[in-house]
C-alpha cells in the first residue's frame, strides 16, 4: 500500500475511520489495521526533519510500509520544534503522543476504533517490534 503523505488527522482517535480491506482474496470484506506515524516537519531550511530519530526511523518506516502487500501507513506532521514542545498541543493531549516518532496501530473492534499497539523512538528501529506490530503480534 502506499503511504499516505496528506492525511486529514481527525479530531480524536474515536473519530477516526479506519479503511476496509478491499482483497479479492477475501468473501467477506474486514477492517485491516490503520497505521498512524507522527513525525515532525521538515525544517524549512534544511528539509529534513529536525528530529534527530525521526531521521533515524524514517527510512526503517518506508521500507516496512511501502510494499504492495504492506497495510496502510498515513503520515502526521507535528510541526516544528516550538510547536512540537508545546505540552498543550493536540498531539501530546488528544492523541496522547509524548515523543516522536510514534507508530500507532489502530483497529476496528466490535465496531469501534481502537488502538492495538504502538511504538516509539528507537524501538522503531528494532526489526523484529516493527514487524510485531504490523502483523499484530
Amino acid at each position: 500500500m502506499p503511504i499516505l503523505t496528506t492525511f486529514p488527522l481527525p479530531a480524536s482517535p474515536a473519530a477516526l475511520q479506519v479503511p476496509e480491506e478491499s482483497s479479492s482474496s477475501s468473501s467477506s470484506s474486514a477492517a485491516a489495521p490503520f497505521f498512524l506515524a507522527f513525525v515532525t516537519s521538515p525544517d524549512p531550511a534544511t528539509g529534513q526533519s529536525w528530529c534527530p530519530d525521526v531521521r533515524a526511523a524514517w527510512p526503517v518506516l518506508e521500507a516496512a510500509f511501502s510494499a504492495a502487500e504492506a497495510p496502510r501507513l498515513a503520515v502526521v506532521e507535528v510541526g516544528q520544534k516550538p510547536e512540537w514542545k508545546d505540552l498543550g498541543n493536540i498531539y501530546r493531549t488528544t492523541w496522547k503522543v509524548p515523543c516522536i516518532p510514534t507508530v500507532i496501530r489502530y483497529e476496528v473492534v466490535a465496531g469501534q476504533t481502537v488502538e492495538t499497539g504502538r511504538l516509539a523512538e528507537g524501538e522503531i528501529l528494532e526489526k523484529g517490534r516493527l514487524e510485531g506490530l504490523i502483523r499484530g503480534v
